[in-house]
């Protein structure tokens, strides 16, 4: 049976702020999102793992971007896992719900179904990336792939990019209820310093390959809060973070009552794809009238398949490039 909670709570991010301990955070509950995301694709369990902890860290990170702003994560690597690529869209208006989608490319012959996810990935790098909008330069953060899960290159990337101790919890994975069908489900929660002028990082960091870690940035009291809040979070249990019985808020009191947890207003996130026809062309305008012919089917047609929502696009080859002789819909 569904529950109340489970009802109020799922598919949201929960801001908070801990007010004792200079300290922020969020709480993430995927359920109908999480699934949309990878029901799209036939994947393998080795790389439904890796696409579900990319979506929910895509959606804990993203809720701070801006109206209309889009983050985008990505993880290459030289392993049968190439790549892991998500987008979170920003709400469109206050009160809007935020739309997050995802995509793997992967080498299925060099699969090892038996290993732990992350190992499949092997040399590369994580990257974060935000466009502002139209007439804005999109800013790019690159980190190595460290650490041995995709959470802790999150967490590499923001105290080597931006100097910001963070701590990510999650937990995820197919959700079995008596009279109703597996689903995906997962949720976590984000802690991460408050930015301080203060702050200095050590000139060469403690952790692998000579990456900044938290102890390299933060010290005194500053060190003393967030270590007493990461254990704090280390006592968390996984039906805590997955719910569907434990609310976030009631989650943040069980966790954090010494700290002073404030939450915030949730913010909504639904599965969404921002794929076109129109971007289709678009995407193709650099393509010569020669190039299309290549591209063109017996039957006449071009066709193109959105890679993270799986539409089917088919589209008259005489409206596309730039040597198009025909204007889109004639």
């Amino acid at each position: 049976m569904i529950t109340t909670p489970q009802i109020a709570w799922d598919d949201t991010v929960l801001p908070f702020q801990l007010d004792h301990s200079d300290i922020r955070g969020r709480v993430v509950r995927l359920d109908g999102a999480l699934e949309s995301v990878l029901r799209q694709h036939a994947y393998p369990p080795v790389i439904e793992a890796l696409v579900a902890e990319m979506a929910l860290l895509t959606a804990l990170i993203g809720q701070a971007v801006k109206l209309r702003w889009k983050l985008s994560l990505q993880v290459r690597g030289k392993g049968p896992a190439r790549l892991i690529a998500t987008d979170y869209y920003g709400p469109s208006a206050e009160g809007e719900p935020a739309r997050i989608r995802a995509y793997a490319s992967y080498d299925a012959e060099r699969l090892d179904h038996d290993a732990v996810p992350f190992s499949q990935i092997g040399e590369g790098y994580f990257a974060v990336l935000i466009d502002q909008g139209q007439d804005m330069t999109p800013y790019q953060g690159i980190t190595p792939i460290a650490g041995g899960s995709l959470s802790a290159c999150a967490e590499t990337y923001f105290a080597q990019s931006e100097q910001l101790p963070t701590r990510f919890q999650l937990v995820f994975g197919k959700s079995t209820e008596p009279g109703q069908p597996s689903h995906w489900r997962g949720g976590g929660v984000m802690l991460q310093h408050m930015p301080k002028s203060s702050l200095v990082a050590a000139e060469a960091g403690s952790g692998e390959g000579g990456l900044l870690q938290h102890s390299d940035i933060l010290a005194g009291e500053e060190g003393e809060n967030w270590s007493r809040a990461n254990i704090l979070l280390d006592t968390v249990e996984e039906l805590e973070l997955i719910g569907p019985t434990v609310a976030p808020t009631d989650l943040l009191v069980r966790l954090f009552h010494e700290e002073g947890p404030r939450a915030f207003d949730a913010q909504p996130v639904r599965f969404g794809c921002s794929c076109s026809a129109d971007k289709v062309r678009q995407s193709m305008s650099i393509y010569s009238a020669k190039d299309i012919r290549h591209m063109t089917t017996d039957e006449g047609i071009v066709t193109a398949d959105c890679q993270f929502c799986g539409a089917h696009y088919e589209l008259d080859p005489l409206t596309l490039g730039f040597e198009a002789k025909k204007a889109d819909g004639q």
